[in-house]
């Protein structure tokens, strides 16, 4: 395997991306040589890495930095993915590369967290069976007050009660709000039903909400 060197960019902000946007980093990578045996497949398997992988290490490096809470464990995630997808990358169906990429980076940071923050990985079902009777029906993309309330609060605030929601509301929020995902490309890189994502999303919301409320002078 050849040695990819990775650059982060160490910047965290909270801004609503569109579903539609989709980064590209660098120039489509020249076809290689014909060669023969190993050869031939490590060059492919190098083809696919930069092309399907390396043009969303941005939105990895995001993602890893918003459930690990710190750059430089961020970075060891963003490293083991990499790798992990790397070994993986023959395997890729075609698709979605960037659902298939934040798929890889979650599972490596979730494996971080439980090796290192045991504490910080809570039981979903656990919160959502407490909040259920709490539960609003409805689109969690309509305009409330309250994402009224987030949308006017400055960043630093709601970067700080962004990183208080449990990780898989905060998860669910990131990848709608800040890499502006889908619910159903939410549901292939999270795992769960759409209905599921959905219900997070707006629990993650209220929560946000009332952690934004407590900060009010």
């Amino acid at each position: 395997m050849n040695v990819v060197s990775i650059h982060f960019d160490r910047g965290l902000a909270y801004t609503k991306r569109r579903s539609s946007d989709r980064p590209w980093a660098g120039s489509r990578p020249q076809e290689a040589p014909e060669r023969g045996g190993d050869a031939l497949k490590g060059d492919d398997e190098n083809i696919l890495f930069a092309s399907l992988v390396l043009p969303h290490l941005a939105d990895a490096y995001s993602l890893a930095r918003w459930l690990t809470g710190n750059r430089a464990d961020a970075e060891d995630v963003v490293q083991d993915a990499c790798l992990r997808a790397f070994r993986a990358i023959g395997s890729f169906a075609g698709g979605n590369s960037r659902g298939w990429v934040l798929a890889v980076v979650r599972h490596s940071a979730y494996a971080w967290l439980r090796k290192n923050r045991p504490a910080a990985v809570v039981n979903v079902e656990d919160l959502e069976a407490v909040e259920s009777t709490q539960a609003k029906p409805g689109d969690p993309d309509s305009d409330t007050p309250e994402t009224a309330l987030i949308a006017k609060t400055d960043a630093a605030r709601l970067s700080a009660a962004i990183f208080e929601l449990p990780a898989p509301f905060r998860e669910t929020l990131v990848l709608r709000d800040v890499q502006g995902l889908d619910y159903r490309e939410i549901a292939e890189v999270t795992g769960v039903p759409m209905g599921t994502v959905m219900s997070r999303l707006a629990r993650a919301r209220r929560r946000l909400v009332a952690t934004l409320g407590r900060a009010e002078p």
